[in-house]
C-alpha cells in the first residue's frame, strides 16, 4: 500500500499530545497540518509563546508554558525534570491517544519519566550528535529517554545510524518535509538587478553554519569571476550577525551584500526564488537534515554544500547540486565559480533538485508516513 493511500484510511488517532518547543517553526508547520487532519492537539512545552500562531485554532490547545514572559535564569535544562508533575496533570487532563516529545534530551527525558505509552521521541541532531557525549551522566540520560520511547524517529538516515550507537528500538526516517505548492520555483523581485547572479544562504547567523566561509568564498569568487555581476544576500539573524558584518568590511563587501534579518517563515519562498545559488557551508555535524537546502532544491534552485551531517544525504553531489569540504572557503570558491560560468549546470540541477525533493521529501507524504506511525502505536495500543 502506497503512503497516498495509507493517507486516505481513516484515522484512529484523535488526540496528539506534543512535548516540545512551542516556538520552533517545525513543531507549529507539524501542530497545524495535524490539527488540518482533524487531530486534537495538545502542546507542553518548557518556552513562553512568543507571536500567537494558534489563534482561532479550536482544536490546538496549550496545556502549558512557564508562567512569566521572561524565564529566570535559574530555570534551566536542570530543572526541567521538576516539570513532571505538571506534565501528568497536562496528561490527564488532555487524554492523548499518542505523546510525542521532540528533541531527545530534554523534552524527551521527561517524557520518558512520564511513564505514558505509546511514547514517540524525534530527535533532531544536536540532541544525538551532541549532548550523550558530553559527560557519562548525559549519555545515561540519552540512552534512559531512548530506552522508554514506543518509537524514535530521526530526520534523517546518518542519524538513524547514530541512533543505534544507543539503543535497539526501532527507528523510522520522517524528514522535515517541504510543501511543494510553497516552495515552488517563481521570479520574485529581489533587492539586486534583475541581472545579477545572487548567491545566499537563508540560514541562522550562527557559528555553526559556516557563513563566515561563504564570505570568505565569495571574496575569491569576485577575482576569479571578474565580469560577472555577483552579489549575497545572507537570509537570517543570528549571535553572529556583528562579526559578519564586520568581516565584510574587512573584505570590502559592503557594496556587494545584503543582510536581511529575520524574515517570517511565510516569506521564505520569495527569498529563496531571489538566489541564483543557495548555499549552506555547515561546519557542525549536528546539521542532521538541511531543511533550507531542501527548500532551495524544491525552487529549483541549484546547491552548495559542505559535506557533513546529512546534507551530502539531501543533496546528490554532481546531480541536484555541488557537495565541498567544511571549512575550506577555497573549494566553496571552486564549486561556486563552476555554477556561475556555467548557466545551464544551474538549471540542470536545480530541476533534478526539485525532482528530487518531490520524491523524498514532499510534505504530504511525510506528514502521511507519521500519522501512520501513530494510527499503528494507537490500534496496538487499544488492541
Amino acid at each position: 500500500m502506497s503512503t497516498r493511500e495509507l493517507f486516505n484510511l481513516k484515522n484512529n488517532t484523535n488526540r496528539i499530545l506534543l512535548l516540545a518547543d512551542i516556538n520552533s517553526t517545525h513543531i507549529q508547520k507539524w501542530a497545524l497540518a495535524l490539527a488540518e487532519k482533524g487531530i486534537e492537539i495538545g502542546l507542553f512545552s518548557f518556552t513562553k509563546l512568543g507571536i500567537d500562531w494558534i489563534k482561532d485554532r479550536e482544536n490546538i490547545k496549550i496545556l502549558f508554558t512557564p508562567a512569566e514572559q521572561d524565564i529566570p535564569k535559574i530555570f534551566s535544562k536542570a530543572i526541567y525534570p521538576f516539570l513532571l508533575p505538571e506534565l501528568k496533570r497536562a496528561i490527564k487532563e488532555f487524554k492523548p491517544d499518542i505523546l510525542h516529545a521532540h528533541y531527545a534530551s530534554s523534552y524527551g527525558f521527561v517524557g520518558a519519566l512520564s511513564g505514558f505509552h505509546p511514547y514517540i521521541i524525534s530527535a533532531w541532531g544536536s540532541d544525538v550528535f551532541n549532548f550523550p557525549k558530553i559527560s557519562p551522566l548525559h549519555k545515561w540520560v540519552f540512552k534512559f529517554s531512548l530506552g522508554r520511547a514506543d518509537k524514535i524517529c530521526s530526520t534523517s538516515h546518518i542519524m538513524k545510524e547514530e541512533i543505534k550507537n544507543y539503543t535497539n528500538n526501532d527507528i523510522s526516517v520522517i524528514p522535515f518535509g517541504i510543501d511543494m505548492d510553497v516552495y515552488k520555483p517563481f521570479h520574485a523581485h529581489h533587492v539586486f538587478n534583475d541581472d545579477a547572479i545572487v548567491i545566499g544562504t537563508v540560514k541562522a547567523l550562527e557559528e555553526k553554519y559556516g557563513i563566515g566561509y561563504l564570505l570568505d568564498a565569495f571574496a575569491l569568487l569576485r577575482k576569479r569571476a571578474r565580469g560577472y555581476c555577483l552579489k549575497l544576500l545572507i537570509v537570517g539573524k543570528g549571535s553572529s550577525e556583528a562579526m559578519l558584518k564586520h568581516k565584510i568590511k574587512e573584505l570590502g563587501l559592503e557594496a556587494d551584500v545584503v543582510f536581511t534579518g529575520f524574515i517570517p517563515p511565510a516569506e521564505i519562498p520569495f527569498y529563496q526564488n531571489m538566489l541564483s545559488i543557495g548555499v549552506y557551508p555547515s561546519i557542525d555535524k549536528s546539521e542532521s537534515f538541511g531543511v533550507s537546502a531542501v527548500e532551495a532544491m524544491a525552487c529549483e534552485k541549484a546547491v552548495v554544500v559542505s559535506d557533513i551531517g546529512g546534507l551530502p544525504e539531501v543533496v546528490l553531489g554532481g546531480v541536484t547540486g555541488l557537495i565541498v569540504p567544511a571549512a575550506n572557503a577555497d573549494e566553496l570558491a571552486k564549486a561556486l565559480e563552476v555554477l556561475v560560468k556555467d548557466e545551464q549546470k544551474r538549471f540542470k540541477l536545480g530541476r533534478e533538485g526539485r525532482k528530487r525533493v518531490a520524491q523524498l521529501y514532499n510534505w504530504e507524504n511525510n506528514l502521511a508516513d507519521m500519522i501512520h506511525i501513530y494510527d499503528a502505536l494507537t490500534a496496538e495500543n487499544s488492541g
